[in-house]
């Protein structure tokens, strides 16, 4: 496959790197909103903090985890980094699938849940599904500053070509 220039290598950095910075954006507001959930009983508030988590999940967060996905693949196909050629792509990639779960399904799932458990009164059962969806959140939130320790550092060498 032909490599990309310079120039167009920079271009698609850039767009992966502003991609992740927004998924991590997202994410960390997902946090601070599920902290203020905590800090208040009035139900309308927690239902217009839960809607608002699945809008920014439904938009941003979708948008920006396919703009990364994307982004990092035309990097990795196109560049000298290749898609197995290095440990540390290899644990990216791995690393970004697991946030791709946990987002789409566990904090979707636990956001989707808390919207209809909060219609009714805040329960054991709400409370419940809250903690598990901040720990999937903190989750995800640790897992992504990893992915970007990981594309500072670029740890663990190339792959040794087997003979």
């Amino acid at each position: 496959m032909k490599n990309l220039s310079i120039n167009q290598k920079k271009w698609w950095l850039s767009a992966h790197i502003l991609f992740s910075a927004i998924w991590l954006g997202v994410t960390v507001t997902f946090l601070i909103l599920s902290i203020s959930v905590l800090m208040t009983n009035d139900s309308q508030v927690i239902k217009a903090y839960y809607t608002s988590m699945l809008q920014m999940e439904q938009t941003a967060g979708r948008a920006s985890l396919i703009g990364t996905v994307i982004t990092g693949l035309i990097l990795s196909l196109f560049t000298k980094w290749g898609l197995f050629k290095f440990y540390w792509i290899i644990t990216k990639e791995i690393l970004t699938f697991i946030c791709m779960v946990l987002g789409f399904i566990c904090i979707y799932y636990w956001t989707i849940n808390g919207i209809h458990l909060s219609e009714q009164s805040i329960s054991d059962q709400f409370i419940a599904n809250h903690y598990q969806l901040m720990v999937w959140i903190i989750i995800q939130v640790i897992l992504l500053a990893i992915l970007f320790i990981i594309s500072v550092f670029k740890p663990w060498g190339k792959r040794m070509k087997r003979q």
